[in-house]
Order: C-alpha cells, then structure tokens, then sequence
C-alpha cells in the first residue's frame, strides 16, 4: 500500500487532471478569445503566461481554502492517524514550502492547458470556421483513464488492508478472552491470601499469576538442547513463567500430556511447550522427553494447543512454560470474572480486595480482549487513513467526470436534437452519451487491476498471516467504479435526452436546436 504521501500526491494529481480535462473541454468556448487576442497583436509566449496565471489564481485561492480546512479538521486527522500533528504558523520555511508547493501544482495543472488553447488559428476562429481536432479529445480521454486507474487502485488497497485486518481479528487465539482481566503485581507479598480471598469474594470464578500477560512474552531462552538438536542452528523459544493455575484460568487447551499440577512437587522441574515450539524442534513424541537447561534436566510434561500472545499477523511465537509459586518470580495477577455478573459491580469488589493487600499501589486493570484488540491499531490507522484518500479521490474523479460530461453533451446537442426527430428513445441517447466513459473507465480498470494486485500483493508480503488476494475484491471495485460512472454521467446524458427540444427554422439554410 503505497504510503501516506504517495497517497496525498495521487489525490492531488487527481485534481491537476481535472483542471487539464475542464479547460481543454472549454476549448470552443474560448477560441474567440484566443483569436481576438491574437488579432490584436498579443503573442503566443503572453496567451500562455496568461492561462498560466488563470492556473495559479486558482491554486492559490485553493490553498487559502485548504489550510483553512486542514486547520478545521486537523483534531479529527490526529483523531484518526494517532499523531500529535499542527499547523507551523510562524515558521518562515513552511510557508516557503507551500509557495513552492503552489507554483509546482499551477505549472502541471496549468501548463498542457495553456498550451493546447494558445495554439489556436486566430484566421480560422475569426471566420467562424475553427473546430477542435477529433484527436484533441485524446488528451482528455487518456486523463480521465489516468484518474481512475489511480481511484481504482487506492479503493481496492483500502478493501484488501480492511479485509486484512478482519482476517487477523477472526484467528483463533487458542484461550478465551473473555471476561479475563491483567492487573500488576505490585508488590503483594501474600499472593495466596490475596487469591483465596478474591475467590471468596464470588466475583471471580479463576486466579492465577506470570510473569508476563496473556497478550505478550517478555523473556527468550536459546540455550536449551534436546536429543536429536541440530548442533549449527540456534533455536529462540519465549519462556513464560506461570503458576499451576494458569492453563485452567486463560482456558488453553491441551493437545497432549498434562497440565502443571500444585500436588506434584516435582512439576516444578517440568516443561510445558506449546505446538510451534515442538513442530522448531522436530520432536515426534515430545511428552517424557528430557530437555536440558542451564545444566539442568527437565522433564516435558505436555504440549499446549497454539495460543497467540504476540502479533497476531505473525507465526505464533514457540514458547516453554515453567511452573513456579514464589511470588517474586511474578508480574501480573489474572483472573476470570464470573459470567453474568455486573463487571463495575465485581471490579468494584475486587479493588477492595487488593487495596488491602496493596494500600499504596495504584489498582491498574487491563481487559485482555482490550489489549488484544490494540495490537490492531497500526493497520486499523492504516485502514482509515486509505478510506479517507479513497473517498476523496472517487469524489474529484466523479467531479471531473461531470464536469466533462456536461461539455460532451453540450457539444452534441445537435446530433441529440436530430435523432430525437429520428425517433431515438431517451433510453438509446443515454446510451449512447454513457458508453464512452464507461469504455474510458473500463480501459482503467484493466490498468488498474494488475497495478492495485502487485501492489497488495507487496503489501502483504512482511505479514506471515494474512489473507488472500480475493477476485471478488477486484470485481467488486470494478463494478462499483462502473456504477458510479453511470450515474455521474447520466445527470446530463438524461438531461440532455429529456429537455431538448428542436426548433427548425431556417435561417441561412441552417438548422439551430435551443433547450
């Protein structure tokens, strides 16, 4: 997905186009300009100063217009990106920067226009005989093509980034979420007090103790070997130190063996490894294995089913856990409020509990579905962020498109006006009105597609986990794109086939049509 600013300049060439299209579409309109001009001695190098001028004035008066908005709407952007961003009022570079900014967009906005309409013949105007080029409409056509090749490709990042994210969030995390909350140790030197009284509280159905949350691992080991370890690789497992309470609290689930138990002393000389950490170190029948560790053998004691505590776009980390009960191995208490029960009711009741353990501490509680959910917040970001460019930039194309679309009905209002007296349906004129920009936006979308598809499909690449390049993400935004060309085109193709009317009457051996 291209960045934040490749984006901003995507949109910002959508509105240079527009410019382009609109002027050169009003072409026939300002040739008696241009000739007059012309007859009265101004030279071409003036004409094309001039309509360069027309093109700063506009951007200038934009500018004014745009940091007007953006201050309006800077709380919501940070709202949205998560930044801290502001205007540089007082910075002499700044405003530099925007006048250069400035003059740079009136050059390519302004420069094909002001070449294009200053090459007219100011004889053949003058004599009324001038008439754009058939091939002058190519330059429009290919913009048009060009603005939304680049819409298409911005709408269907921003889909494939949403359908990533949804992708991410459906993944099975391998322990239940709900109702469990993290608070820090904080120091609480009777931790087996402290439980039992949680639990006599009725508030909880669970307490447990590691020495990190359920939504991260904090520590690594790389010193363990097993038989049959490959000597040359280095294996990194996240080590999670845990009470016998643990599994049953969280609600993991056991592929095989068994789980920590607090009447086996011997447990505490025990490992359980989850299934990524058996599938790195290649063990057929990991449950008796010995393991040795700082000198020491261990004995595995089961294997855990996949939990996700670190990213969850990213392989589920291999981690060994270890059995512990000294308090001081431990950072954070979890628990499982009882299902059904009012949450401010038993958080209320369980800060009771530990205020009396921990009087001075601050009681800081964390939902774990909550921590889990702001692992999301960069692609989340990212979504909103390309939902914003998206909309803009399908509004200045449809803008433009409009815009163009009144000039091409406009210029064929006689050919509309005699096939009306033809006998031509208002159906068959909307036809005929649409299917040039259908054909001009369908040219897009095969230009499009492959682009928007490499470009995702390079996105996608650093997330281990992640979705599929659907077609129907592809079919959807085409289809889409098309209706909404249909319907910014119809306006004046069904305006112009509904109100005109022929008025023949002869002057000069010709015809003229009024609305």
């Amino acid at each position: 997905m291209p960045n934040k600013n490749l984006r901003g300049l995507f949109v910002l060439l959508l509105a240079c186009i527009n410019i382009m299209n609109l002027s050169t579409a009003r072409s026939e309109k300002r040739a008696k300009e241009v000739g007059i001009r012309k007859a009265i001695g101004s030279l071409r190098a003036q004409l094309v100063l001039q309509f360069l001028s027309e093109s700063f004035l506009i951007v200038a008066l934009s500018f004014v217009l745009a940091v007007l908005l953006a201050w309006l709407s800077l709380p919501l952007f940070n709202d949205i990106s998560g930044k801290q961003l502001h205007l540089i009022w007082n910075d002499p570079l700044f405003w530099l920067a925007c006048i250069c900014f400035c003059f740079l967009t009136g050059l390519v906005a302004g420069s094909y226009p002001a070449i294009y309409l200053s090459s007219f013949n100011a004889v053949r105007v003058l004599k009324g005989t001038f008439k754009a080029w058939p091939s002058a409409s190519l330059p429009r056509k290919v913009l048009v093509v060009i603005q939304f090749a680049v819409s298409v490709t911005i709408i269907t990042g921003t889909i494939v980034v949403f359908k990533q994210i949804e992708f991410a969030r459906d993944r099975p995390v391998g322990y239940d979420r709900d109702n469990l909350v993290m608070i820090p140790y904080n120091g609480i030197r009777a931790y087996c007090a402290f439980s039992q009284e949680l639990l006599n509280t009725g508030e909880v159905s669970g307490v447990t103790a590691s020495v990190n949350p359920t939504t991260g691992t904090w520590s690594s080991a790389d010193n363990l070997s097993w038989r049959g370890k490959d000597p040359n690789r280095l294996e990194v497992f996240g080590t999670v130190l845990i009470d016998p309470d643990f599994g049953s609290v969280v609600g993991w689930k056991m592929k095989e063996g068994r789980n920590f138990s607090k009447e086996l002393l011997t447990d505490s000389a025990g490992f359980l490894f989850n299934e990524a950490a058996i599938r790195q170190m290649g063990l057929k029948q990991p449950v008796g294995e010995t393991i040795k560790w700082h000198g020491k053998d261990w004995k595995v004691l089961g294997v855990v089913k996949d939990i996700v505590m670190n990213s969850p776009f990213e392989p589920v980390t291999p981690v060994v856990f270890l059995m512990d009960d000294r308090e001081r191995s431990f950072n954070v208490i979890i628990f499982k409020l009882k299902a059904g029960m009012p949450v401010s009711r038993s958080l209320a009741g369980i800060e009771t509990v530990f205020k009396k353990f921990a009087p001075e501490a601050p009681f800081n509680y964390k939902f774990a579905d909550s921590e889990y959910a702001q692992k999301f917040l960069a692609e989340e970001r990212t979504g909103k962020l390309a939902f914003l460019f998206a909309g803009l930039a399908i509004f200045i194309s449809c803008f433009g498109l409009f815009g163009v679309a009144s000039f091409v009905a406009e210029q064929r209002i006689k050919e509309i006006g005699v096939r009306k007296v033809l006998g031509a349906s208002v159906a068959g004129i909307w036809g005929l009105l649409s299917k040039e920009f259908v054909l001009l936006v369908s040219i897009a979308l095969l230009i499009a597609v492959p682009v928007s598809w490499y470009l995702m499909h390079q996105w996608l690449q650093p997330y281990t986990y992640r979705t599929g390049l659907s077609w129907w993400v592809f079919a959807l935004t085409g289809a889409g794109t098309v209706i909404i060309t249909l319907l910014t085109a119809s306006y004046h193709s069904l305006k112009a086939a509904l109100t005109i009317r022929l008025k023949a009457y002869a002057r000069n051996d010709a015809y003229y049509f009024d609305q």
